[in-house]
């Protein structure tokens, strides 16, 4: 098949990433590399590279050659670069947000779905090999129902001067979230707490909670300000209980068979709650370590050349977009519960 001709727009933190990883995906064939500052964008490519150097965005989209888009630029330019691509008629990969509000994120939901064209989200974590077997545990109802998830997501810095620890840090939980949760289970709503105790202009220490359909609960704890990076996630169910620890490579994933059990005990005249406790076994899952963003490279490659969806589509951008608006509502209005949207949840 035809290789597919992509152009990475953004040479910054995160497009050099884009730049390696499509280079090492045998579908896709990198053709431009595209930034105001064009000596930075020849910096990352190197002296040697046959990929082509652009400032001008108009253009790259303007080469037939040109199939498919990778964004990594400020998230408040991403409805423009994104819908002048689509647009143009290109497939477009954006990292997250999928936008700077949720007005802007289903516009670009709608250009694609009227174009036929595919648009995809970089929620790396959802393509990491311990995301996914989270993904097949939830979802093949090895945990049983889901109870409660619960995420910690802890650092110093950076401190971002444009939004908040929310917006910065939250979408990685709630993509993940979002991926592993079985049909059905959505986001109700959503309460936010945070503080600023260091005057940056915006919370900087955050805790988010949702509930969720069925009665279960998630909660997120994001910081832009603890010594210790922390970066854990505890997914609760019926019958068993998964620990997710990002930072321990040795043993990312751990199950464990316990929990508390609750029984019912009759006598002639009344009946009596009973709670047992459950301790079995721990079993930590080998997992084969592979660079999440080679797997992102490869889904947007394949969604493309099988006109399908990815996992992490429009539709998953939007619902992270609508978790986020209820949270920033939540906060402005001191910590209570508002609604998230429905219509874009199904």
């Amino acid at each position: 098949m035809e290789r597919i001709g992509l152009a990475v727009v953004g040479a910054g933190y995160w497009g050099p990433n884009l730049v390696r990883n499509a280079q090492q995906t045998p579908a896709l064939r990198l053709r431009y590399l595209c930034d105001l500052d064009m000596d930075r964008a020849r910096g990352v490519l190197g002296d040697y590279s046959t990929v082509k150097v652009s400032g001008s965005l108009d253009e790259v989209l303007d080469d037939p050659e040109v199939h498919a888009v990778a964004i990594a630029t400020p998230a408040g330019t991403h409805l423009k670069v994104a819908l002048q691509a689509l647009e143009a008629g290109k497939h477009v990969l954006v990292e997250k947000p999928l936008a700077a509000n949720f007005a802007e994120g289903r516009r670009l939901v709608e250009t694609a779905e009227e174009r036929g064209l595919t648009l995809m989200l970089d929620h790396t974590y959802c393509y990491t090999p311990a995301v996914r077997r989270l993904r097949e545990l939830v979802r093949g109802g090895e945990l049983g129902a889901i109870q409660y998830l619960d995420s910690v997501r802890i650092n110093l810095g950076l401190v971002q001067p444009d939004v908040d620890v929310l917006w910065d840090l939250a979408p990685h939980d709630l993509s993940v979230f979002d991926a592993i949760l079985p049909d059905g289970v959505t986001a109700e709503s959503v309460a936010a707490h945070g503080s600023d105790p260091i005057g940056a202009g915006h919370a900087c220490v955050a805790h988010l909670t949702i509930r969720l359909t069925g009665g279960a609960m998630a909660h997120v704890h994001v910081n832009w300000l603890s010594p210790t990076k922390i970066r854990t996630m505890v997914i609760g169910g019926s019958n068993r209980t998964v620990v997710w620890d990002d930072l321990n490579p040795g043993q990312r994933l751990s199950i464990y068979d316990r929990g508390v059990d609750r029984g019912v005990a009759r006598t002639a005249d009344r009946e009596q709650a009973l709670i047992s406790y459950r301790v079995g076994d721990m079993v930590a899952p080998a997992l084969t370590e592979r660079e999440a963003l080679r797997a992102v490279m490869a889904e947007f490659a394949d969604s493309i050349a099988d006109g399908r969806a990815p996992l992490t589509d429009g539709h998953a951008g939007l619902r992270v977009l609508a978790l986020l608006e209820a949270a920033s509502e939540s906060l402005r209005a001191g910590g209570t519960f508002v609604d998230v949207r429905q219509e874009i949840l199904a």
